[in-house]
């Protein structure tokens, strides 16, 4: 099943279940579950959503504007170097446990609506990643039990103003700019990608390939994040983790790429999605 989020044309707030390119609308049909989030923490959400699936469309998706997936996470965690080509084109060394730190709800926009690059920088890179939604609360949790957390999986462009970035070795001011990166077009659910999904990724800035990879490169695959970020926050349904990028990002090109105003950029993930968002520079 393929789930989103978005606003309706009067400016309502409501998710649905994709079908093709049509939209049920599940705020209306289960009103006891108003948004994605909520059905997800029933632990239920494909048996409640299954006799929906021949259900006429409430909308089309040229008809509504997307949201976030999950439109406010808890959590958003971000795995940093996760990848071997891009620990090595930032000069990183190895380590035993992931590079973790946190985005703010308020970072991220949906498909089709423009990254927002801030008047204080000009260093606006993508980052185009995989990220898993948790399905079920839990701490401390074991790596080969991970799985039974997993929702579901979408397409994250990790976008990140470089200089902010680098004023220290803190990466939270570049990552947390409001409407820089975007999270989206939908969400897949684990029962139809599979566990330890071998997925193309594939980043394209103005319709040129800039970075490509296979989500069996992780350096930490996913129970191994999933074990660790739950070790020190209780996770909970709805809750984030973006898997990292690989390599190709612009700011270690020669010279650098950064993303400008007009350009359009792509992060597609076989099986997942295509997720896309013009840039647009703040006035």
């Amino acid at each position: 099943m393929r789930f989103l989020s978005y606003t309706t044309p009067n400016g309502t707030s409501s998710y649905g279940l994709l079908l093709g390119t049509g939209i049920v609308d599940l705020a209306r049909r289960l009103p006891e579950t108003p948004d994605l989030q909520t059905l997800i923490a029933t632990g239920n959400a494909v048996a409640l959503c299954a006799g929906l699936a021949d259900a006429p469309a409430d909308w089309q998706t040229n008809e509504v504007r997307l949201l976030p997936v999950i439109p406010h996470p808890r959590t958003v965690a971000c795995v940093g170097h996760n990848y071997e080509e891009h620990r090595r084109e930032t000069l990183r060394d190895p380590t035993e446990h992931p590079s973790i730190f946190l985005r703010t709800a308020e970072s991220l926009q949906g498909a089709g609506e423009a990254l927002l690059m801030p008047r204080e920088s000009d260093q606006f890179d993508y980052e185009g990643e995989l990220a898993i939604v948790v399905g079920r609360s839990g701490r401390r949790i074991a790596e080969a039990d991970a799985w039974d957390h997993v929702f579901g999986f979408a397409p994250f462009n990790e976008g990140s103003v470089r200089d902010w970035q680098h004023h220290s070795r803190q990466f939270i001011p570049g990552k947390n700019f409001p409407q820089t990166g975007a999270f989206g077009p939908h969400l897949v659910t684990l029962e139809e990608v599979g566990r330890n999904p071998d997925l193309k990724l594939q980043t394209r800035l103005n319709g040129q390939v800039v970075q490509e990879a296979r989500t069996t490169e992780m350096i930490f695959p996913i129970p191994t994040i999933l074990a660790y970020v739950s070790t020190f926050i209780t996770l909970q349904p709805g809750d984030v983790i973006a898997t990292g990028t690989p390599g190709g990002v612009g700011a270690k090109r020669t010279p650098p790429r950064w993303m400008r105003d007009g350009d359009v950029v792509e992060v597609e993930i076989e099986g997942v999605g295509l997720l896309v968002n013009a840039v647009r520079k703040e006035r």
